[in-house]
């Protein structure tokens, strides 16, 4: 079992953010017998992937209501699938907007190359 701090370290967040993530109903710790909380390995392995879905933008709403069918059981497999492709869509539209940015900026780039090139002669 890890303290709230030890958690926080392991995965990279604040204990502000565990906080905050346990209001939100996206973890639920274990309480000892003094009322403060203990994360386990199962704890750890749930924030990584929250931490996986946050930095593909995805908010924590849609996280809770994930959190929310994962706890229901088997039965909202559908739904889940659901969720994960909905965002999934979104993903691939955002790489589909950065690539054309790159492309674009690349292109900014070769040009203010080529000019200094030949202001520099």
């Amino acid at each position: 079992m890890y303290s709230i701090g030890e958690t926080a370290k392991l995965v990279g967040l604040s204990t502000y953010t565990l906080r905050y993530y346990e209001k939100e109903k996206i973890i639920a710790p274990h309480r000892n017998a003094n009322g403060e909380r203990e994360f386990d390995e199962q704890h750890i392995a749930w924030l990584r992937f929250v931490i996986r879905l946050k930095a593909t933008q995805m908010p924590v709403a849609q996280i809770r209501e994930y959190t929310e069918l994962f706890l229901a059981g088997e039965h909202t497999a559908p739904q889940r699938v659901e969720l994960l492709q909905n965002h999934q869509a979104f993903i691939q539209e955002q790489l589909q907007n950065l690539a054309s940015v790159e492309s674009e900026l690349q292109y900014k780039i070769e040009n203010y190359e080529k000019l200094i090139a030949t202001s520099v002669k």
